[in-house]
């Protein structure tokens, strides 16, 4: 169970970027837009499954490892993890790094599976 500070952090983060639900995601997919989709999930989840198309970049290197995913601070990124905290984090972090048009997957990939992602 998450502690009240993390769920603090997750909220306030949710305040500063944008969320889309799994169904704009696969609009965002479908439309040949070009976007980078990111997870943030620790390799151990990322075996269990992941989105197709998807980058694998672990939450605890974001910031770190970034520039070797993306440098285009204008070009779209959505960000998930499994249930949507960490992403949104993530985001969060991105945006204050100068990156313009970044977004959380609310839900994460637990709520891209149960919309039959």
């Amino acid at each position: 169970m998450p502690l009240p500070e993390y769920n603090q952090l997750v909220n306030e983060a949710r305040k500063e970027i944008k969320e889309i639900d799994p169904a704009e995601l696969k609009r965002i997919q479908k439309s040949g837009e070009s976007f980078t989709l990111l997870d943030v999930r620790e390799p151990d989840e990322v075996t269990q499954g992941a989105i197709a198309g998807s980058v694998p970049l672990p939450r605890g290197v974001l910031e770190h490892k970034i520039d070797t995913v993306t440098t285009d601070k204008d070009a779209p990124i959505v960000c998930y993890c499994g249930g949507g905290g960490r992403s949104a984090l993530a985001a969060q972090s991105l945006k204050r790094m100068g990156f313009k048009n970044v977004m959380s997957l609310a839900g994460g990939y637990k709520g891209w599976k149960g919309s039959s992602g």
